[in-house]
């Protein structure tokens, strides 16, 4: 197995996280500083920043978050205080999957399983991604269809998505993809401006608890992102 999945697997962590942390040097194979693309054999000793990697079974955990505004999606708790980390306080190590901006607000995944994180993060499987907007001032008749068909943004334009009319301020939206600020930005280029973004869906997962609350993913929902 490579160490980067190595580390995914069982050091709860994405791939993509475990090449950084390996190019930095912080990933020992029986004391001895490795390189990306390292073969983990069945008897040798991993570390990470001196702690060892045991590739024995352990016990997933599977959160569905509703993220405040003002709340981080950063692992970093020296340099950042409010940090999701901290506010969840979770009595096991766990990663968000993905981010939401920290004025935006609603539903956004944690765990310990490295593989899960890997596969909802995958941009070309095009998994859904459903959000509830309001707006600064009226939305026109043809604001949505116009969100709809692609807006040019950073140097692209985006896919076509899904909108539907909620009441004269908000709408909801359904993304594919995940440009930096996207929903603020495709707004922006139609001079609206974004009061308020909340995300209440991620594939077959529900927001349905409270601002700051948390619970464990249900059977279902775990089946579903793991035959993703």
């Amino acid at each position: 197995m490579r160490i980067n999945k190595f580390i995914s697997k069982f050091g709860s962590i994405s791939r993509r996280q475990a090449d950084r942390l390996i190019s930095d040097g912080r990933v020992t194979v029986n004391n001895q500083i490795i390189e990306l693309g390292y073969i983990v054999g069945d008897n040798d000793n991993v570390k990470l920043d001196g702690e060892k990697i045991k590739s024995d079974s352990k016990k997933y955990v599977y959160l569905a978050f509703n993220k405040p505004r003002g709340i981080v999606c950063t692992t970093d708790t020296e340099k950042e205080k409010d940090n999701i980390i901290d506010f969840i306080n979770f009595n096991k190590r766990i990663y968000p999957i993905g981010r939401l901006d920290k004025l935006s607000e609603g539903l956004i995944l944690l765990t310990n399983d490295g593989e899960i994180v890997n596969k909802v993060l995958r941009s070309r499987y095009r998994h859904e991604k459903e959000y509830l907007v309001t707006l600064n001032k009226k939305i026109e008749s043809n604001l949505l269809k116009n969100l709809s068909n692609g807006v040019p943004i950073l140097k692209t334009v985006t896919r076509k998505c899904e909108t539907t009319y909620v009441n004269d301020f908000q709408f909801k939206i359904v993304l594919t993809q995940g440009l930096n600020r996207q929903i603020r930005r495709m707004c922006e280029y139609f001079d609206y401006r974004v009061k308020k973004l909340e995300r209440i869906r991620i594939i077959n997962i529900n927001l349905d608890i409270p601002t700051g609350k948390w619970r464990h993913l249900t059977s279902e929902e775990i089946s579903t992102i793991k035959n993703l």
